[in-house]
């Protein structure tokens, strides 16, 4: 069964509260070592996310207001004089439920440029983060226990299939799969029910099965 964000997230997570100071922002991430942080209302709901690239607004462009040619978006004017985190955190946040799959997480941040997830529940308090390395540490999974995963629950529970008729070979993660298959729509099947499982960076198709005469 395919990892979820719960299983991947951590926990231990520094927050700061919509009146942090500045100084005290970079005091903490330097500190922590750390590159973001969500920003939690009175009610300790994220509301924002305060990162590096926020912070940096006000030193890329210190002293350029000065100029005559000088423009700068709303946003970053705000966070060029921003005092606090509600100042120059990123809103509204940009959160996933604990319950979503890695490639949510991953089309997510990929499709909204970001590097982290702040992870709440339903109500949306904060439950952890997640970053882009967190959802790559399926990745170093052994390649016995994905080899393992695809004959026990894939081709044996989920699919009905004896395990022994079927060779599943797996190095660094590259999955080749042997065996008969009742017909190429099954094939297909059991690749892509493969393909999810945790650890597989691809499949290779090596299925038996009759062809079909039209």
């Amino acid at each position: 069964m395919p990892s979820i964000v719960g299983d991947v997230m951590t926990r231990d997570v520094v927050a700061l509260r919509a009146g942090a100071r500045f100084k005290d922002i970079v005091t903490i991430m330097r500190a922590r070592m750390v590159s973001a942080f969500p920003v939690l209302d009175t009610d300790d709901k994220v509301v924002g996310v305060v990162s590096e690239d926020d912070l940096l607004v006000r030193e890329g462009y210190r002293g350029q207001e000065r100029r005559p040619t000088f423009r700068l978006r709303h946003g970053d004017r705000v966070k060029a004089a921003g005092l606090s985190a509600a100042d120059l955190m990123s809103c509204p946040a940009i959160t996933i439920r604990p319950e979503a799959t890695l490639a949510a997480a991953a089309r997510t941040m990929h499709g909204r440029h970001v590097k982290r997830l702040p992870v709440v529940a339903e109500d949306g308090h904060l439950l952890g983060i997640v970053s882009r390395t967190d959802l790559l540490r399926v990745y170093d999974r052994p390649d016995a226990d994905i080899r393992g995963e695809i004959l026990k629950q894939v081709i044996s529970d989920a699919f009905l299939l004896d395990p022994l008729a079927f060779q599943v070979a797996v190095a660094d993660g590259l999955v080749t799969l042997a065996g008969p298959a009742e017909d190429e729509q099954v094939a297909a099947s059991l690749v892509a029910a493969v393909r999810l499982v945790d650890g597989v960076v691809a499949v290779r198709n090596r299925l038996r099965y009759p062809r079909s005469h039209r």
